[in-house]
């Protein structure tokens, strides 16, 4: 492995979503983001795996260390019964090879409280990028939504569909030509801003008629 998990991760994380998201457009557009997603999953697997062998080699100390447990009894047992039997020298063989397995046992003490912080590590950095993932697919689906928003707008013919406001325009100056050709007077051009302000005073007006009838119809019903 040319790069470590560890490394790899902090290089995944430590990368700007924001930085990201503003060279889609040079860089080759969304591609660029869902490899970037694409990466993110790879290096969840990749810790995930690390992650498997840690608490395997967690799991077979702790089964080593009981093994050893069991042994160190053992030997107890046996260096009493070689001094019953008058065997000093066995005994003696019996509680060297007890203090060995003693330490052996310690240091698998060790060993598993090591294990336990890079499970713990592995367990964060797995969070932390399955988090990072979610944010670049979050990123992506609002880049590509402001992309379609921005993008003109065709009908089953292919010409581009007018917003809203077009339309109004073109109808207002469609009103105006045909009122000139008839000798009428043109109106004011209608101020959007205006138009819209007091669409809003008539939704007001509304909203009040609809609380005053509610609140007539809660009280004949309370009589």
């Amino acid at each position: 492995m040319t790069e470590s998990i560890f490394a790899r991760i902090s290089r995944i994380l430590s990368a700007s979503i924001e930085d990201t998201v503003d060279r889609l457009e040079v860089a080759g557009g969304p591609a660029v983001m869902r490899e970037a997603i694409r990466e993110a999953e790879r290096a969840i697997d990749q810790a995930k795996e690390e992650l498997d062998g840690v608490t395997t080699r967690r799991l077979q100390a702790a089964r080593q260390q009981q093994l050893m447990a069991k042994r160190i009894v053992d030997l107890n047992g046996k260096a009493a019964f070689a001094l019953e039997e008058g065997r000093e020298d066995l005994a003696e063989a019996a509680l060297s090879r007890q203090i060995d397995f003693e330490t052996q046992a310690k240091a698998l003490d060790e060993v598993q409280a090591q294990v336990r912080a890079e499970e713990a590590q592995l367990d964060t950095c797995i969070s932390a990028l399955v988090a990072r993932k979610t944010q670049m697919e979050e990123a992506l689906a609002t880049f590509e939504v402001a992309k379609r928003e921005a993008a003109p707008r065709y009908d089953g013919c292919m010409h581009p569909i007018p917003s809203p406001e077009r339309r109004l325009d073109a109808a207002e100056k469609a009103f105006d030509r045909a009122m000139k050709g008839a000798g009428g007077i043109n109106l004011a051009p209608a101020d959007a801003d205006a138009v819209h302000r007091v669409a809003e005073i008539d939704a007001l007006q509304k909203g009040a008629a609809v609380a005053k009838r509610l609140a007539a119809l809660k009280a004949e019903r309370a009589a």
